[in-house]
C-alpha cells in the first residue's frame, strides 16, 4: 500500500487597492496576516466614510422615482391602518350603530342644505369648482 502524504495547501490571498475608479482586486500568493486584515479594515472604513456621498448621489439621481415609491407605500400603509382602525371600532358594541346614525343624519342635512333648492345646488357647484381650481391650479374664476 502506498501512503500519501497530505499536501500542504497555501491559501491564496486577495489584495485590494482602492483607486478613484473603485477597488482593484488582485490575487497574491501568501498567507493571511494581520496586515491584510488591517488593509481590509481600512478599505471598509473608507467605504463607510464615502457612504454619505454615495447615498447623496443616489438620492439626487433617483429623487422623483423614490418620492413616487414612497408615496405609494405611504398610501398603502395609510389605507391598511385606516381599515384596521375601522375594523376595531366596528367590533365595539353600540358604536357601529351610532356611526350609522351619524352618517344618516349628515346625509339628511347635506340633502336639505345643498340639494333641495336650485340656488343651493348652484352654491355647491361654485364651491366645488373653487376647490377644484385650488387643487388643480386653474386661474379661471367661477361663472356666476
Amino acid at each position: 500500500m502506498e501512503t500519501k502524504e497530505p499536501q500542504q495547501q497555501t491559501t491564496p490571498t486577495v489584495e485590494v487597492t482602492v483607486d478613484q475608479g473603485g477597488p482593484i482586486i488582485t490575487n497574491t500568493p501568501g498567507s493571511t496576516s494581520a496586515g491584510q486584515v488591517q488593509e481590509y479594515w481600512d478599505i471598509f472604513v473608507s467605504y463607510l466614510a464615502k457612504l454619505p456621498d454615495y447615498l447623496g448621489d443616489f438620492f439626487s439621481t433617483y429623487q422623483k422615482p423614490l418620492i413616487t415609491v414612497g408615496l405609494i407605500v405611504g398610501a398603502f400603509v395609510t389605507v391598511k391602518v385606516t381599515l384596521a382602525v375601522l375594523d376595531a371600532l366596528d367590533d365595539i358594541p353600540l358604536l357601529s350603530p351610532f356611526f350609522e346614525l351619524v352618517g344618516i343624519g349628515y346625509s339628511g342635512w347635506f340633502v336639505y342644505r345643498y340639494l333641495l333648492r336650485a340656488s343651493n345646488r348652484k352654491e355647491l357647484a361654485d364651491e366645488i369648482n373653487g376647490l377644484k381650481n385650488q387643487v388643480v391650479g386653474g386661474n379661471k374664476t367661477p361663472k356666476v
